[in-house]
């Protein structure tokens, strides 16, 4: 029997349809119709001799000679800069206590400070935008001005809400992976090479065919505009290095962790960049980061040493004072508990709805083994934004009572669940309302 190795659930069906992918790397690729006829191929072989199928198989032949010897795949530069790396660039300048008291000093910020994930709701009216953007319907000029519009109406809502640090709402992001991935170097992204999620869900992932790195700023001039439009923190949101790699289709001639390392060091780039336009929180979204463990339980600790290298690497080069957030949605965290707070972020923020804030017993400390409990600071969500309900704020007070129960007072954020992009603004509103009073009736117990 002949047959794939397993089932072509998780690859595109067609490569046939993709009308718009560069030609040289569309030759590098096979989807699973290409996959089958390959099968097909190697099964005439088989039967009729290496001669029947002899123009196949130069044509394969040549193109994988193709891709070893491109100089679009293979980036010198990338190469040198990757050899440059030093563990000191895997490392904060300063332990997180002594960052902690400089951020306190930088961002003035009251206890329980309140905050969002990063995105707001993806209205028709924004995908409309954008479509007709890239259908060329509207200019460039155009489009920024109406997304500004998007931001000012943003902040100014935000800042009479009363959140204390505050996000743009991403209105100009597709997804966020290929939003960064359209701006990388060595991604590709197909119009039709949709695979199945979850459940009905469909994504399209990029492909990463060559060495990645950055060729100019992907956030910077929007987290910039946003912050000269008020006084208040405003909080840059960049996807983390190992999500954009779970997420994509990666490349198989070098290994994961070196393609990881690449995805670092442009977001790194980006951190720095975003520092030094005045944005004092990054936050460096890693929901995929326990996802990405290994089925055997025996490769963990390798997979857990460079990702959690590789996040470090992204994320380090700034000051004390710039505060470092991550943000993790649903997951459990027990088994891997060392691995988070080595990730050294200053906040990291986490889905607890659902289980009422059980999911803070990893966090909280363990008097059975005289453990100290995560060192740094969490934003246990107090909104599942998986549901259009729209708690009100003795919900979410309660709920931070139970977070009390586990955590220090001076830990805790108050935040939603995960990003609002999947919401509508009836329900945004009111529900970061009632966040806001809720953070406020701590203030006066505590």
């Amino acid at each position: 029997m002949v047959a794939p190795s397993c089932s072509l659930l998780h690859v595109p069906v067609d490569l046939g349809q993709e009308t718009k992918l560069d030609r040289e790397v569309k030759g590098w690729l096979a989807f699973a119709v290409q996959k089958l006829d390959e099968v097909a191929v190697l099964t005439r072989g088989l039967d009729e001799g290496e001669a029947a199928i002899a123009a196949q198989l130069q044509a394969s032949d040549a193109a994988v000679r193709s891709r070893q010897t491109s100089t679009r795949v293979h980036r010198p530069e990338v190469s040198a800069r990757l050899a440059g790396v030093t563990a000191d660039m895997e490392r904060r300048a300063s332990a997180y206590p002594q960052r902690r008291l400089a951020q306190q000093a930088k961002l003035r910020l009251p206890l329980f400070p309140t905050t969002t994930i990063g995105s707001f709701p993806q209205t028709p009216e924004v995908r409309r935008a954008r479509a007709a953007l890239g259908r060329t319907e509207m200019s460039a000029a155009e489009y920024e001005k109406i997304v500004e519009g998007w931001i000012d109406d943003a902040i100014r809502w935000q800042e009479e809400l009363g959140l204390d640090v505050l996000v743009h709402g991403e209105f100009e992001r597709n997804d966020m992976v290929k939003y960064f991935g359209e701006q990388l170097s060595g991604y590709a992204f197909t119009q039709h090479g949709w695979v199945q999620s979850y459940g009905s869900r469909c994504v399209a992932p990029p492909i990463i065919w060559g060495d990645v790195l950055r060729p100019v700023p992907m956030t910077v001039r929007w987290s910039a505009y946003a912050q000269s439009r008020t006084s208040r923190p405003m909080k840059g949101m960049l996807t983390g290095p190992v999500t954009m790699l779970q997420w994509s289709f990666v490349r198989d001639d070098m290994p994961r962790a070196v393609v990881c390392r690449q995805i670092a060091l442009a977001i790194r780039d980006e951190v720095a960049d975003l520092e030094a336009a005045g944005i004092t929180v990054i936050q460096v979204d890693e929901p995929a980061f326990r996802e990405g463990l290994p089925l055997r339980h025996v490769d963990w600790a390798e997979y857990l040493g460079w990702s959690v290298a590789c996040f470090r690497l992204a994320s380090s080069s700034v000051g004390d004072a710039t505060s470092i957030h991550t943000h993790m949605c649903y997951a459990e965290f027990n088994d891997i508990m060392a691995a988070i707070a080595d990730l050294d972020a200053d906040v990291i923020s986490i889905e607890t709805t659902r289980s009422r804030m059980e999911l803070l017993d990893a966090f909280a400390p363990r008097q059975e083994d005289g453990g100290g409990g995560y060192p740094a600071e969490i934003g246990p969500g107090v909104w599942d934004i998986h549901s259009p309900r729209v708690p009100d704020a003795q919900e979410m007070a309660e709920l931070l009572g139970l977070a009390r129960q586990r955590l220090e007072d001076w830990q805790i954020w108050v935040n939603p669940d995960c990003g609002l992009k999947t919401r509508k603004w009836e329900e945004v509103r009111p529900a970061l309302e009632s966040l806001v009073a809720a953070a406020r009736h701590l203030r006066r117990q505590a």
